[in-house]
């Protein structure tokens, strides 16, 4: 699966980009990597949007144990890999139907989290058992959902494209030739939104903060994501503006 997002949707953090400094490392636009895509997978399925922004799927070498999929409700897209445990507890709770798959739960869990805002997304995602990555896009809203289970049983890697795009996809050699040095895995227990940052959803009142990692010259050749278990944001409410939310789970590089 690949997923490109301009600047003003994904919003990357900064931190994505720092192996690019002082390097010469090879980035592609938007359009150059659905090219790459193609070339790729000839069997990928493309789901296109304004300004070249774009979702796509192929089921070449999937893993069966983790099988691809997606799905559109309400403008609503989603691509889900892996497997949840819960599912029949999760189709009671959301009341949907026993056909229900795991990208329509998304999508509906994701549909509460939107009309109860200010709800945080943590209390929505921590719900989800198995072994799972998925990537979902509002497209009225313009807001773009990233997740990936707790201990990273399922590839997600996202870096960014010449132009600053967010990239993602659950292969590492494609993201690599889509964005040079300017990727990264997922950080595992993880959820990105839009307008939100990223945080962990066991434990949203830590920061979730960007290591570089420099070689012997001092240039950063790759950044990892991880969780500050010793660094907490202030205790905040759960009422009030979603501003404040958002204040509150902002990923920043220090």
């Amino acid at each position: 699966m690949l997923t490109v997002f301009e600047k003003s949707i994904g919003k990357p953090p900064q931190e994505l980009s720092l192996p690019l400094a002082g390097s010469s490392g090879l980035k592609n636009t938007r359009q150059e990597i659905a090219e790459i895509f193609r070339s790729w997978r000839s069997d990928s399925t493309f789901y296109n949007f304004r300004n070249g922004n774009f979702l796509a799927l192929s089921r070449e070498d999937q893993n069966p144990v983790h099988p691809r999929s997606i799905v559109v409700m309400d403008d609503i897209f989603c691509i889900f890999s892996g497997v949840l445990d819960n599912t029949c507890d999760l189709r009671r709770y959301y009341g949907l139907s026993r056909q229900a798959t795991e990208a329509m739960i998304i999508i509906e869990a994701y549909k509460v989290l939107r009309d109860r805002a200010p709800y945080p997304p943590d209390q929505v995602i921590k719900e989800l058992e198995g072994k799972f990555a998925f990537i979902l896009f509002d497209s009225k809203a313009s807001v773009l959902l990233l997740a990936r289970d707790r201990d990273g049983s399922v590839q997600l890697h996202w870096g960014t494209a010449a132009d600053g795009s967010l990239v993602c996809s659950d292969n590492p050699n494609l993201i690599s030739a889509a964005c040079g040095k300017c990727y990264t895995p997922f950080p595992p227990g993880c959820i990105f939104m839009s307008g939100t940052g990223l945080i962990c959803f066991d434990h949203p009142l830590h920061k979730v903060r960007a290591i570089a990692r420099e070689d012997d010259e001092g240039n950063t050749g790759a950044v990892i994501f991880q969780v500050d278990l010793f660094t907490r944001f202030p205790s905040i409410p759960r009422t009030g503006s979603a501003a404040n939310w958002a204040g509150a789970t902002a990923v920043e590089g220090e």
